[in-house]
């Protein structure tokens, strides 16, 4: 037990900050980022006893942390649709009105055009724009073939580009 703690611990310590900008590019909130990040941590501690190793320990960190933030963004669609509200248009919100933003208004408006993607497209964008993964590393992590992932890549950047044109 004491031997889990210290690799729980290793986790927490060496990914925590990587992890939390990973999943605030895609919910585009420190509350939301700072409460997933937990929910993420507890996942992996329940996790870790069955981690075998077949995956490297970066790319199975990275998959929780990924599902559970898709997770949490299908969440949040469904109850903006409830409330007869758009996800995008909360998303932006979001960006605007976030007090620890301290971007430029150029950066802001990057932000906005990359929370208006679609969410697969979103994700491969955060992956290899802002963690610089490669494409065999997002791979691992969403199942994903490699030649998918390029093709979403290239037309998030298109969308990225046209919207902030």
């Amino acid at each position: 037990m004491q031997e889990l703690e210290q690799v729980f611990n290793k986790i927490v310590k060496d990914y925590s900050e990587r992890l939390y900008w990973h999943v605030r590019r895609m919910v585009n909130s420190h509350e939301d980022a700072d409460d997933l990040l937990q929910e993420i941590f507890m996942k992996i501690w329940t996790a870790l006893p069955s981690f075998r190793g077949e995956a490297q320990l970066y790319t199975w960190v990275w998959r929780i942390a990924t599902n559970e933030t898709l997770n949490h963004l299908r969440r949040e669609r469904v109850r903006a649709s409830l409330h007869f509200g758009s996800i995008d248009a909360e998303m932006e919100r979001r960006i605007q009105s976030d007090p620890f933003f301290d971007g430029t208004a150029a950066q802001r408006e990057f932000s906005k055009a990359v929370a208006k993607l679609p969410e697969k497209q979103r994700q491969v964008f955060v992956m290899r724009w802002f963690d610089e993964l490669s494409y065999e590393e997002i791979s691992a992590i969403t199942g994903t073939s490699v030649g998918a992932l390029k093709a979403s890549y290239h037309i998030a950047r298109e969308k990225v580009e046209s919207s902030i044109k």
